[in-house]
């Protein structure tokens, strides 16, 4: 097998809840040796969040894979000089305590620049390290509120709608891993240092929101619910079908919309001038959604997507996770993947994000117990000897 992409580089993990060891977890699919740092007595909150299964906590299971784990009290002075010999020779910190807090333990970015100034501290807060909410304690609920996500989500007659799973944090996952990788690329591919990152979860919802603050700039547009329809392009909504299933139907482009409108049996609507244009469709959504949506509901669900791959129009069952588990392409891709867990025995979770051909990424291992690695991290790294690990335990540092 190859060397993993980021074979080499070392990621202490100091974050919790979601974003930033979510992140962390990234990094450690492609190869990164990442070090997770627990408090001793606390632990990760991932290890209480959701199910269970004899005793094995299943979100840590997934959150806490292809990482050591140890544990440390960064509180403490002991524990803060022990983070920065740890640090003295890692490539990435990744942290999401409130601003300020890393300062008052004596870790502050300048002060471990001093020790380590290739290092790249990614701070991951709701509202970033200045301003004036700076302080407040957040969590992604806050930012896909305050982004004006949960604002435009839901029913135009019903109340503002959150996601049920931890959106905002996951989309800052992903861009707090972009965000490493472009530091690591600055640092040795430009020659340059360390430095630090300043991550606002509320900003990349900003950002995958699109155009809204552009169309309230130069428009005074301020986007509503519209439930699944879109404002830019109809017909886009869900629909049942006769055997009471549920599809999806997306139009953004035009020849798409065209292919639909003659499938179901509407061509007399493409030659409208409101057609030519995607906001023009959305305006006229109630009709498009009566002609696709009285089609469909007279079919099956295998009749309704056969035909509309025939025609080469875009839809898609509604699925639940049980159908994610038998669908060809998801077994073709190997999107959920089977890990051995020492407890659990055969996993079946999320796969690595995307297949490179040269370096692929892997899941090594699953989460495993807090503190399972402080041997192996203190002794081998660090030179500890098993009498100060000893006493370090025994004062409740580690």
């Amino acid at each position: 097998m190859p060397p993993a992409a980021l074979s080499g580089v070392t990621v202490v993990d100091a974050a919790t809840l979601f974003a930033g060891p979510l992140a962390a977890t990234i990094l450690g699919d492609y190869g990164a040796d990442v070090i997770k740092i627990e408090h001793p007595a606390k632990g990760d909150p991932s290890r209480g969040h959701g199910p269970a299964r004899d005793g094995v906590p299943l979100w840590w299971t997934m959150l806490g894979r292809n990482k050591q784990t140890v544990t440390l009290d960064l509180g403490r002075p002991e524990g803060a000089a022990l983070a920065k010999r740890l640090l003295s020779e890692a490539d990435v910190l990744i942290e999401n305590f409130r601003p300020g807090t890393l300062e008052r333990w004596g870790l502050s970015p300048e002060v471990l620049h001093e020790v380590n100034p290739r290092l790249i501290v990614a701070r991951v807060t709701a509202f970033g390290q200045h301003g004036p909410y700076a302080h407040r304690p957040g969590f992604g609920t806050l930012a896909e509120a305050m982004s004006g996500f949960a604002a435009i989500t839901g029913e135009p007659d019903g109340p503002p709608t959150l996601p049920p799973f931890g959106l905002a944090d996951g989309i800052s996952a992903l861009t707090c891993a972009q965000a490493v990788m472009t530091a690591l690329y600055h640092r040795d591919a430009r020659g340059g240092t360390g430095q630090v990152i300043d991550l606002a979860i509320v900003e990349p919802m900003l950002t995958v929101l699109g155009m809204q603050a552009m169309a309230y700039d130069q428009l005074g547009l301020v986007q509503q619910r519209t439930g699944n329809r879109s404002v830019n392009n109809a017909p886009r909504n869900t629909y049942r079908t006769r055997d009471g299933r549920w599809v999806a139907v997306s139009t953004s482009a035009q020849a798409i919309a065209e292919r639909v409108m003659d499938l179901v049996g509407h061509p007399e609507v493409i030659a409208e001038p409101w057609f030519a244009t995607g906001a023009g469709r959305a305006a006229h959504a109630d009709e498009l959604d009566a002609h696709v949506g009285g089609w469909i509901a007279r079919r099956d669900l295998d009749e309704v997507t056969r035909a509309f791959d025939e025609a080469q129009a875009a839809v898609a069952p509604i699925y639940d996770i049980t159908d994610v588990f038998t669908d060809p392409q998801f077994a073709a891709l190997d999107s959920i993947t089977t890990v051995d867990d020492p407890v659990l025995g055969p996993l079946r979770m999320p796969n690595v994000l995307y297949r490179m051909s040269q370096t692929p990424g892997r899941i090594g291992w699953t989460g495993r117990p807090r503190g399972a690695d402080n041997d192996t991290v203190y002794r081998e790294r660090l030179g500890l000897t098993p009498d100060e690990l000893t006493a370090l335990r025994d004062t409740g540092v580690i």
